[in-house]
């Protein structure tokens, strides 16, 4: 892609600019810790960067942090892995989320919309009471401060509620969606041993109820460390026998308690997607999204009290707590639960009408499919209200931006974002003062020294490098989870560039600024925003006699789309007919996730590996998306390099 100075989509107007809080934050910044006063973003992101701990200092005070006991410094140790932000001082996450309470007591909070797209609200007394009265329910059951409470719950306000009682009592949060089946679950919360999990009965999607009652069972049976269920009657049954019930819980209107806690405990624990073996448990902190996510939503994101927050998401994916603190800004938040597309493809877009949203967060999954089904949002919606539509869980292509520009409306702020669940965060996406270029994300975000760089380590511009942070960024994870010696963290980041942040994606900055991502430089699946490792897939897909082995690879399209073939070697005597097709696509469907039935089961006459033994996805990803075979993999490193003239002919024949 060309990244000379085309004319932009879309520029912010000067009073736009005027009243943004990244340029008032920045006005006041100049003023007290000598930020520069001129040059826009670009002079506020070198000095964020450039003056690392005094911009932290900086967003502590501007959003009214509230440390119990003050920091002895912001940053004690920049190393990375390792960095150790503000030691010293506690606080508690849960206490800013809750605290818009004081004065807005009898606004929503949050806004419940399920299938029948009728908002339902939960007032900021209404959301603190509950809370206050879970985590006294907790502390009674004898959880303490650094014990793990689990989740398998949908969207609901319920999960929201759980969340902020957990981390009042100091105890660390986790939680899988219940469309993900009962060893991915288990894969994930037996790492943490859970001693509470919130449960619902089942879920609504697509206009039908999933029963999840027998796989509760299970998770109960599997988790010995579990010392209480809690029941949450979603489909209206009675809580099976030993498991508490979620209203008895939650009706007190108790004031809340929250635990001081010190800036790196843990506040939660999210899973990447498992690519080589169990899925990594990152453990982040109380303090570290705290304040990341004050920068990222109040700033980038342009939040305040005013606005309605809408993120489509699950609860097994980390833009569902990246929403969910939106209530540090005293926004208002929209939980949907449901499909993305029920009744038709249009409906996020009706929900953001009817929610009064005025930040629409979708993927770019499903920008595309409206534009594919030939939606027409402005023209049955009243969008008036939305200011910002932004993107994520994948690249949003050229047509893409076009789209929303010509069918929104064409002073629409279009924010493109790429992050991780590995920092809970974005490294880079939007920024409401700045033009919008067509395929672009607007700018790194504030704090962060993100870099494209070449093998060598050396920065490139307006070139094709790995996506690197240069300095640390107070969401990076504190730990995994079983990982004693720290080297599984070391070596999942930290380990082609020492003591640099490698994320594993191609990605372009500009020299105008931007950045442009290009998809994964190694192997996981990314479908719909949620992501889930390979080695998930052939667990369950070998499980099957007829299969010797097999090949998944997630492919981005130039159109947007996401290709998924999974590549199977039969067993001698074995035939790849419908039978084993359903039989195939049945076994992901329900022991791992609905969302990763591959597109295409392919037979192949092997599966290439190292000479380690190891499948080689990355080589055959970039083989599928056409690098010719001399640059897609070291000849040297394969154990039958006649293995892969399979995939570039079927590449060849796809174009």
């Amino acid at each position: 892609m060309s990244t000379v100075n085309p004319q932009p989509l879309w520029r912010p107007d000067p009073e736009r600019i005027a009243q943004a809080r990244v340029t008032k934050f920045q006005a006041w910044a100049s003023a007290r810790y000598g930020a520069p006063a001129d040059g826009g973003y670009p002079a506020l992101h070198r000095w964020s960067v450039d003056e690392l701990d005094t911009f932290w200092e900086a967003v502590t005070e501007w959003f009214d942090v509230r440390f119990s006991t003050p920091c002895a410094r912001v940053l004690g140790d920049r190393s990375m892995p390792g960095a150790q932000w503000f030691p010293g001082a506690t606080l508690n996450y849960a206490e800013h989320a809750l605290r818009a309470a004081a004065t807005r007591a009898d606004e929503p909070a949050l806004l419940h919309v399920d299938e029948t797209h009728e908002p339902r609200p939960v007032t900021w007394a209404e959301l603190r009471g509950q809370v206050g009265s879970l985590a006294a329910e907790l502390r009674a059951l004898g959880v303490r401060p650094g014990d793990r409470v689990s989740g398998y719950l949908p969207n609901i306000p319920q999960a929201v509620v759980a969340l902020l009682a957990t981390a009042a009592v100091g105890a660390v949060w986790t939680s899988c969606a219940p469309d993900f089946g009962a060893r991915s679950v288990l894969d994930r919360f037996q790492q943490v041993e859970p001693v509470v999990l919130f449960t619902v009965d089942g879920y609504r999607y697509g206009g039908k109820e999933h029963d999840r009652r027998e796989t509760v069972a299970e998770l109960r049976r599997e988790l010995p460390t579990l010392r209480a269920v809690v029941h949450i009657p979603l489909l209206g049954t009675d809580a099976p026998e030993g498991a508490l019930n979620w209203s008895d819980l939650t009706e007190a209107d108790t004031e809340p308690v929250f635990e001081q806690v010190p800036f790196d405990h843990p506040l939660w624990v999210l899973y990447s997607s498992g690519t080589t073996g169990l899925p990594k448990a990152i453990v982040q902190s109380q303090g570290g999204i705290l304040v990341e996510h004050l920068k990222q939503l109040g700033l980038h994101c342009d939040l305040g009290p005013e606005d309605r927050f809408f993120w489509y998401t699950s609860t097994g994916w980390m833009m569902w707590n990246f929403l969910v603190s939106g209530l540090l800004t005293g926004t208002t938040v929209v939980l949907y639960d449901g499909s993305p597309g029920y009744p038709d493809t249009g409906a996020q877009w009706r929900i953001a009408a009817r929610t009064g949203a005025t930040l629409f967060g979708t993927s770019a999954a499903y920008v595309m499919a409206c534009r594919k089904a030939g939606v027409h949002p402005a023209r049955d919606a009243d969008l008036s209200r939305v200011r910002c539509v932004a993107t994520t869980g994948s690249p949003l292509p050229p047509d893409g931006f076009r789209w929303l520009h010509d069918e929104v409306r064409d002073d629409l702020w279009i924010a493109s974002v790429s992050g991780g669940t590995d920092v809970c965060s974005c490294f880079a996406g939007g920024v409401p003062t700045l033009p919008v270029h067509i395929g672009e994300l607007q700018a790194p975000a504030l704090g962060t020294d993100l870099q494209s760089w070449d093998p060598h380590g050396d920065p490139v511009i307006d070139e094709v490098g790995e996506l690197v942070v240069t300095n640390p960024m107070p969401s990076m994870p504190i730990r995994f989870w079983n990982d004693p010696d720290g080297s599984r963290y070391h070596d999942s980041y930290f380990d082609m560039y020492p003591g640099v942040w490698r994320h594993g994606d191609w990605i372009t900055v500009t020299s105008r600024g931007s950045v442009i991502i290009h998809g994964r430089s190694d192997s996981t699946l990314n479908r719909q925003g949620v992501r889930m490792g390979s080695a998930d897939i052939y667990e369950a897909v070998e499980r099957l006699p007829e299969i010797k082995e097999s090949l998944v690879i997630g492919v981005e399209q130039p159109d947007g789309g996401y290709w998924m073939p999974l590549f199977v070697h039969l067993a001698p005597g074995a035939t790849l007919d419908d039978d084993l097709l359903t039989r195939i696509k049945r076994t992901i469907r329900d022991q791992l996730s609905p969302r990763h039935v591959p597109d295409e089961v392919i037979e192949v006459p092997a599966v290439p590996h190292t000479l380690t033994g190891k499948r080689i996805e990355v080589p055959v990803k970039r083989l599928l998306q056409g690098t010719p075979l001399d640059k897609a993999v070291n000849a040297g490193s394969i154990d039958d390099v006649s293995l892969l003239h399979f995939y570039e002919d079927l590449a060849r024949k796809r174009r």
